[in-house]
């Protein structure tokens, strides 16, 4: 039955397109489902580490940030960590310009976070907030304390609290 309709669906044009030729080795095969012909493999999400390209997720002037540094542990960074990166990606009339070294504070990332509860928390995407251009030392500078824009878009984790990133989340709209 399976082969009759594998050939059903390989006749002619079929709304189905490629999946027949798909469809059909998948029913040849031994072990089906699970050789993962038409199913990819899920990624492995890792540490934000250097060389990874976030996105910048407020109204700095940043639209790309690559990062060079993470702050804190030796393998990467993580949801709340601080960052040094370098701005790939900015509008013409911002706040930060492209090739800026800039810190930034994770609120998005990829690699999954278990919260106390047990559940787990995941982002779709890679995101920071600028909070600091890097300069030259002079008295004035407050370090990396408060963001450089004056919002913040998408969601931002409520484990940001924990962090001593209040400013960030009463910037943001929404807080997961």
């Amino acid at each position: 039955m399976a082969a009759a309709l594998a050939s059903r669906l390989s006749k002619g044009r079929s709304l189905l397109g490629g999946l027949s030729n798909a469809f059909s080795g998948l029913m040849n095969s031994s072990n089906g489902m699970m050789n993962g012909s038409i199913f990819p493999q899920q990624q492995q999400r890792t540490f934000i580490q250097m060389g990874t390209i976030l996105k910048a997720v407020d109204n700095s002037g940043a639209k790309e940030v690559m990062c060079i540094q993470s702050l804190k542990g030796k393998k990467g960074a993580r949801l709340g960590d601080i960052i040094v990166g370098s701005v790939k990606e900015a509008i013409p009339k911002g706040k930060v310009k492209k090739g800026k070294v800039v810190y930034g504070v994770v609120v998005r990332a990829a690699m999954p976070k278990t919260r106390a509860d047990g559940s787990q928390v995941r982002f779709d995407d890679n995101a920071v907030v600028i909070v600091g251009i890097k300069e030259k030392k002079n008295k004035n500078s407050d370090g990396y304390n408060q963001p450089t824009g004056t919002r913040v878009f998408g969601p931002v984790p409520h484990e940001m609290r924990l962090r001593k990133q209040l400013k960030i989340l009463t910037l943001a709209q929404h807080i997961v």
